[in-house]
């Protein structure tokens, strides 16, 4: 039998930031009738990550751990979570929840208005950015959504927000046929949502900058800039054929 909804948080090392986040998810679906399961994937931890999730588990019985293996990046933890899931909508999040839980139901609203996929952000409204990034990482995502707006899903205005939910069907679908491990995962993911033809609606939510992120400017920044084209690239070369 299938669920309601499932909630895949893509986790490493959060040891000190996941606790806070499923108090925040216990509490907002504490008492809803509904039927649901969230999926912490755990991305290759070396720190307590899964240890907690296990504790939590016990007594928590929608809760699960899934363990992939190694660190192979979010992109692969999300993917790995969604194919793993059983609520007929999924939803993504990270781990700090900088998009809190109450949000979902601005996004279930577009499902219910009949969009296949419904993504949280933070560039429709900015009056819903309580807490902002730091001024060069707000540049460098500006010039990163210019390149993605040229190659890759124009029209789409953040393609970054960790928080997205979708009809299982097309979740699966979408990725199953994905490449890209990392940073753009997102990006591929709306790449290939419109090349199938699937309705993507975007929706501000609010948003908290979490000062702990994971992602640094350097290291990651050529990675991101790279995914576009790589995208483009396995387009070109009929990598996305068995969509």
């Amino acid at each position: 039998m299938s669920l309601d909804i499932t909630v895949v948080i893509p986790a490493y090392n959060e040891e000190r930031r996941l606790g806070a986040s499923l108090d925040a998810l216990e509490a907002y679906f504490r008492g809803q009738e509904r039927s649901k399961e969230i999926l912490v994937v755990d991305d290759g931890s070396s720190d307590g990550t899964a240890d907690l999730v296990r504790r939590r588990a016990a007594s928590w019985p929608i809760l699960r751990l899934v363990s992939p293996g190694s660190n192979q990046g979010k992109g692969a933890a999300v993917r790995a979570g969604v194919l793993e899931a059983g609520g007929d909508r999924i939803l993504f999040t990270d781990a700090d929840a900088s998009t809190p839980i109450e949000e979902l139901g601005l996004l279930e609203a577009a499902l219910d208005k009949g969009a296949d996929i419904a993504i949280g952000s933070r560039a429709l409204d900015r009056t819903k950015v309580a807490v902002r990034q730091p001024f060069y990482r707000e540049a460098a995502g500006r010039t990163f959504n210019a390149a993605v707006q040229w190659l890759s899903v124009p029209g789409i205005q953040d393609t970054q927000c960790g928080f997205k939910c979708f009809r299982a069907e097309a979740g699966k679908r979408l990725f199953a046929a994905q490449r890209v491990p990392r940073f753009g995962f997102d990006v591929e993911f709306l790449f290939l949502a419109r090349k199938a033809g699937y309705t993507i609606a975007e929706v501000p939510v609010r948003w908290i900058n979490s000062p702990e992120t994971k992602v640094r400017p350097i290291r990651d920044g050529g990675r991101a800039f790279l995914d576009p084209l790589l995208i483009r690239m396995y387009d070109w070369r009929g990598k996305y054929r068995k969509l």
